[in-house]
Parts: structure tokens; C-alpha cells; sequence
């Protein structure tokens, strides 16, 4: 598509230009994160150029570019472009709109990454209320607020409100997307994190086992997720006593993942 509309509307119509955006997205989502990035500045140009440093769809580049930006570890960079878009967002569109949110969302990840961890606890608190009022409380976007704000919490100290809130976005999360959706099992990991801190260990444990089984059949066991929770199951495990099942778990995993880069590097 980007391709003929490059042909036949030319490089700056606004109709190639978000068929440029919308690739860049897909590229940035399948892990092209350097090309991703080279589509978003090219695109962010050419919009500012053709639509001016205000126009909605120019602060959806300039948005898009800093979240490749933060996956590329220039952080401070995608920080100040964060801060400009959300103060743009806010003038043209208003505190409450969509877009404004998402940019809030997005800049309090940012902040939380920087260590700025009170500031990011604010803006999430303001963005998990705006999108409660605006989109309900079972939106998709308004449980990723929740699930990043008890993650702050926990990172806070403030460990049992983090327990309150990830069990309450785990619950509406499996009655709203399903027990199997990556974002039901992000926050299942989230939970069993934080009972793990509280020392409650069982319960770890049964949440980790269910979401890597669920995670192992749905992504399969090499994936970053099956991995990260994998880690945190033999952690739990370890806390337990249950050191050699735990050590037995690790190593299983690594035998899996070298099996299968083995079997990739036969195909070449």
C-alpha cells in the first residue's frame, strides 16, 4: 500500500503518510525497532513539513517516534519529545482526549524508567481517573493504567494497595479479554510478584505455574514472557525450599532454548 501510494499520491500526501506511520507501528511491534525508527522520523518530517508541528496526526508520529525511541534506550530523548507532544496534545485536543491519555500514558513509563518514581505515580493516578470517567473501567487502555500503576506501587513500597490493584485489573482482565491474553497473563505475573514480596509464596507460585503453562501452549517456551516467568517461578520456588525443583527449571529452560537455536541455525 505505502508503496503505491507513494507511486501514484507522491511521498508527502497525507494518505502515504499514514501508510508510512501505520508500518512503522508493525515494524516497531515485530521487533524492526531500527527501521521502525527510521520510518518515524522520515514520517514525523515530512508531517510537520506538509501539516505543521500541531496537527493531530503530526503528534501521532512525534508519539510513535518516542516509543521507538524509549524500545532504543535513548530515553532522555524520548522523554523530552513525550513532553512536548503531551503539552501540544493537551492544548489542541484537551485534557481527556484519547490521544492526550495515551501520551500521558506513555510518558509516566517513561518517567518510571528514569527513576522520576513519584511523578510517574502521579500521572498514572490522573490517567487510570480520566480514563475510568471517559472509557469505562474495563476499557482495555484503562486496565493498561491500572496494571502500570500497581507496578509503580510496588516499586513505591506500598505493596498491599499494589496486591488490591493487580488483583482487581487480573480479574476484569480474564472476564474481559480471557484467560489466555497476553495482557491476562502480564498481570497474573504482576500479582504473583507482589504476593511473592509479601511472602505469600503458595499463592505465587499457583499464578506463575498456570500463566507459564498458559504461556508455553499460546507463545511457547522461548518467548521473553514464558522466560520472565519462568525466572520468577524458580525464584518463588527457591523461597520455598524448593531449591533443586527450582535449579531443575532453569536448566530445562536452557536446554529448550539452546535446542531450538540449534535447530534455527541447521535451517539457514
Amino acid at each position: 500500500t505505502l508503496r503505491r501510494r507513494r507511486h501514484i499520491l507522491g511521498d508527502d500526501h497525507p494518505d502515504t503518510l499514514q501508510s508510512a506511520h501505520s508500518l512503522a507501528i508493525t515494524l516497531h511491534d515485530v521487533g524492526e525497532t531500527e527501521e521502525a525508527r527510521r520510518m518515524d522520523e522520515d514520517t514525523h518530517a515530512r508531517r510537520r513539513r506538509v501539516l505543521g508541528d500541531d496537527h493531530p496526526n503530526t503528534l501521532d508520529s512525534a508519539h510513535s517516534l518516542a516509543i521507538t525511541l524509549h524500545s532504543l534506550g535513548e530515553t532522555e530523548k524520548a522523554h523530552r519529545m513525550q513532553e512536548d507532544t503531551l503539552r501540544r496534545r493537551r492544548h489542541i485536543l484537551g485534557d481527556d482526549h484519547p490521544s492526550t491519555l495515551q501520551s500521558a500514558h506513555s510518558l509516566a513509563i517513561t518517567l518510571h524508567n528514569l527513576g522520576e518514581t513519584e511523578k510517574a505515580h502521579r500521572m498514572q493516578e490522573d490517567t487510570l481517573r480520566r480514563r475510568r470517567h471517559i472509557l469505562g473501567d474495563d476499557h482495555p487502555n484503562t486496565l493498561q493504567s491500572a496494571h502500570n500503576l500497581a507496578i509503580t506501587l510496588h516499586k513505591l513500597g506500598e505493596t498491599e494497595k499494589a496486591r488490591r490493584t493487580d488483583e482487581d485489573t487480573l480479574a476484569r482482565r480474564r472476564r474481559v479479554l480471557g484467560d489466555d491474553h497476553p495482557d491476562t497473563l502480564e498481570s497474573a505475573h504482576s500479582l504473583a510478584i507482589t504476593l511473592h514480596q509479601l511472602r505469600r509464596y503458595a499463592e505465587a507460585a499457583q499464578l506463575l505455574e498456570e500463566a507459564r503453562n498458559r504461556l508455553r501452549r499460546t507463545v511457547g517456551d522461548d518467548h521473553a514472557r514464558t522466560v520472565a516467568v519462568t525466572e520468577s517461578l524458580a525464584r518463588t520456588w527457591t523461597a520455598m525450599g524448593k531449591r533443586f525443583a527450582a535449579q531443575r527449571l532453569l536448566t530445562g529452560q536452557r536446554k529448550q532454548a539452546k535446542r531450538r537455536l540449534d535447530r534455527k541455525k541447521k535451517r539457514r
